[in-house]
């Protein structure tokens, strides 16, 4: 959410900034915006006028009882009254009328950088960078559920019938795999500075209206039925709340903490071939690092926070490659995105693998997160980015892992957390 004053003086580039987005259907928004303020800002001027003239009245009224001139004292209490009705109604008139202009500033997206490539959709995403030499062995890489079957890793079937579709069991040494990876990418975090931290698993709509857009909740939350909670989707949103309403003092900054959660997602909508398996589920379990830092340092932990996934990956012998976000493609909310994609020796394509965001300070303003400075408090920025999400992990691990024979080679780096296994066979 942007600032209103900013919105004001700014309009044009507002609209601008929206048009970039390829919503023109949010433009009226801005212009009501700025009626529903001038009310606003009218009805406060009127309120505060009756404010003060009650405070002058009450002190005649009090002269005139001392001098006893009682039937003017009773005029003016009269006058006091009807000025009471008229500050209620005023009040309540402020109050709608600053509802419906949060309703409609929830709506409006987020300024974007200006390096941010303009594009419809994540079809006309840029390539930045690729890490690491893709290559596509001389022999057959099956389906990922195919491989995973040969080690007896996985049983969807039944799955399907505890839970429905979107959901597996994972088993042996591919549930170990799976344990291993998260365990080695929370220990990566904290090797690099970051405070490990389990979250609720759940979270308020306050929260939820904080940290995402009314679509992306839509799309993305399962409610607790009649209660105030939800699932989450990512404990990026679980972590950012952990700070709504508080004021943090500029020398406690940055606050950088990696966090394990499971994830629970409608993923609502048809998906492609590619999409079975294990690629997009309703339950899956990942690592992710969250930044809240002061305005001037968003950028530089922007570039740190994809650069760890990169290594991370890059560790485990993946090929990877950085994607930046065209501004159709950024969620409302969002300055600025990239994707890490790895190599799928199968598809002989990269896949979206992570997601690294800088929100400027959009959710600090709806959670009113603060930051007290020398020169006073404003509002911090905050950044999230997955570290590892294993379901797709596993797809990019067992594919660039497996050997001829058949085998899965455990990387040096993995091997501690899988009992010394230098492969699974």
């Amino acid at each position: 959410m942007i600032d209103i004053k900013f919105l004001r003086e700014n309009p044009d580039l507002v609209k601008e900034n929206i048009r970039k987005k390829f919503q023109d259907d949010k433009l009226p928004l801005v212009d009501e915006v700025i009626e529903l303020d001038a009310q606003v800002r009218k009805a406060q001027q009127e309120a505060d006028d009756i404010r003060a003239s009650r405070n002058k009245i009450s002190k005649e009224i009090g002269a005139l009882m001392g001098q006893g001139r009682k039937e003017e004292a009773e005029a003016k209490k009269a006058e006091v009254a009807a000025n009471a009705e008229r500050l209620n109604k005023l009040e309540e008139q402020e109050n709608e009328l600053r509802e419906k202009i949060r309703k409609d500033m929830m709506l409006i997206p987020n300024i974007i950088d200006p390096s941010v490539p303009i594009g419809k959709d994540d079809s006309e995403n840029v390539e930045i960078k690729r890490y690491g030499d893709p290559v596509v062995p001389d022999f057959e890489i099956p389906y990922h559920t195919e491989i995973m079957e040969r080690f007896h890793g996985i049983d969807m079937d039944a799955a399907g019938r505890v839970a429905g579709n979107g959901f597996y069991y994972l088993m042996g040494d591919i549930a170990r795999l799976h344990s291993a990876v998260l365990a080695y990418a929370r220990d990566f975090m904290i090797n690099r500075g970051f405070t490990y931290c389990i979250p609720p698993f759940m979270i308020r709509s306050s929260v939820v209206d904080g940290v995402m857009s009314f679509a992306e909740m839509d799309a993305m939350m399962y409610k607790i039925e009649g209660e105030d909670l939800y699932l989450i989707g990512t404990s990026e949103h679980s972590m950012i709340g952990k700070f709504i309403d508080t004021i943090i003092p500029e020398e406690e900054l940055p606050q950088t903490l990696t966090s394990y959660s499971p994830c629970f997602r409608k993923e609502k909508g048809a998906h492609g071939i590619e999409e079975r398996g294990v690629y997009r589920i309703h339950q899956f379990e990942k690592q992710e690092m969250i930044v809240v830092c002061k305005p001037e340092d968003s950028a530089m932990w922007f570039d740190k926070l994809w650069q760890n996934t990169v290594d991370l990956f890059r560790t485990l012998d993946i090929p990877v490659r950085t994607i930046e976000c065209c501004s159709g493609d950024l969620a409302d909310l969002k300055v600025k995105s990239y994707d890490v994609e790895a190599w799928s020796p199968r598809q002989q394509k990269y896949f979206e693998v992570g997601s690294c965001s800088n929100l400027g300070d959009a959710q600090a303003r709806r959670l009113r997160i603060r930051i007290n400075g020398k020169n006073g408090k404003y509002f911090a920025h905050t950044l999230n980015n997955t570290v590892v999400a294993p379901p797709r992990m596993l797809i990019a691990f067992l594919e660039n892992n497996l050997q001829a024979d058949g085998s899965v080679r455990i990387p040096e780096v993995l091997q501690p957390y899988m009992g010394g296994m230098t492969q699974i066979q």
